[in-house]
């Protein structure tokens, strides 16, 4: 691992920090950066949020996915997870929350933001820093590439129906131009260029595709901790105002993420994964495509709106919690070391 993985945590941290302290000492450059908006887009944080994803889905590779019939459990418990349970928990663990536990604590229009923040994350699988999850827990490289190859694939089809089901039954108005737009601009065509620099590349020789992730894989974490400073920065005055608002979102997320991986990893258990597969499956299940998560609940919502601060809370807490799942999935090895299937 590079000097990245190893400290991941520190440095989304200091750009935590960096973020909240430039944006109340300087929130004029913030306010120029959030103006920069063509519908709905801000131009800004699509341009970071390409630069972080596009080395990622340069990774992707389809012809892969031929292979995955040889063993499928893995596969078929990921979009299980995915598509069938994780968006339909957060969903419920937000009203319930938001509605019933906090409802004197927070007004019901502020609520359903939220909420509706909430959802975005839960509708949207890991992509990117899955592969620094699996790589962490000495994970199947291989398989995980397939697992991610085949969620991108069927994320470009579920997240916007099932986003908007889940924001319509949780009473947010659902703009479904912004919504398809955010998927086609945020998936669909990251994917597609991704798919044709791997192509192109791959006819040069592979040497040239291990070349091209290699030099990009800097602007990709640049890419990431310069995101994270953004949206920080954009949500630092109501940071500081509202620091139980902070705890509140956080105390669903929270349980959210350790209630899936319980979950994944006890089906994984039962199913009799090996290790290297059932980890990864149980990292991309419990972690978040937080970058499209935040970018849909900017359009959808705007930049201080109360979705687009739960997403950024979902940033804050998806690095400790998810190295503390890494720490227990390394731990607990020996109770998948018998299972010889996958």
């Amino acid at each position: 691992m590079g000097i990245f993985e190893r400290f991941l945590s520190l440095w989304v941290a200091l750009c935590i920090i960096t973020g909240v302290a430039l944006g109340n000492l300087a929130p004029g450059m913030f306010q120029a950066i959030a103006a920069l908006e063509v519908a709905h887009v801000n131009l800004v944080v699509a341009v970071l949020i390409w630069v972080m994803i596009f080395p990622m889905m340069v990774q992707v590779d389809f012809a892969a996915i031929k292979d995955v019939g040889r063993a499928p459990k893995g596969l078929i418990l990921t979009l299980v997870v995915n598509w069938l349970i994780k968006p339909f928990t957060m969903a419920a663990l937000g009203w319930l929350f938001f509605r019933v536990f906090f409802a004197g604590l927070v007004d019901p229009e502020t609520a359903g933001e939220y909420i509706a923040g909430m959802i975005l994350l839960g509708v949207a699988p890991c992509t990117a820093m899955v592969f620094v999850w699996s790589q962490l827990t000495k994970g199947d490289p291989n398989y995980t590439l397939v697992q991610v190859s085949v969620n991108d694939i069927v994320m470009i089809f579920a997240f916007a129906p099932i986003a908007a089901f889940l924001l319509g039954i949780s009473d947010v108005s659902v703009p479904w131009e912004t919504l398809f737009f955010s998927v086609v601009l945020y998936v669909v065509l990251p994917l597609l260029a991704g798919v044709l620099t791997r192509r192109t590349l791959e006819r040069r020789g592979p040497q040239f595709v291990d070349g091209f992730l290699h030099s990009a894989k800097p602007w990709s974490v640049i890419g990431l901790l310069a995101t994270v400073v953004i949206l920080f920065g954009f949500q630092a005055e109501t940071i500081l105002a509202k620091p139980l608002a902070i705890v509140l979102i956080a105390i669903p997320l929270i349980l959210q993420s350790y209630g899936i991986f319980a979950l994944t990893y006890a089906i994984a258990y039962r199913l009799r994964l090996p290790h290297r597969i059932a980890a990864p499956a149980c990292m991309i299940g419990t972690s978040n495509f937080f970058e499209l998560a935040v970018a849909v609940s900017i359009s959808l919502f705007g930049l201080h709106s109360g979705a687009a601060l739960a997403t950024v809370v979902g940033v804050l807490v998806e690095v400790p919690v998810m190295l503390s799942l890494v720490a227990i999935a390394n731990r607990t090895r020996h109770w998948f070391d018998k299972a010889p299937v996958a």
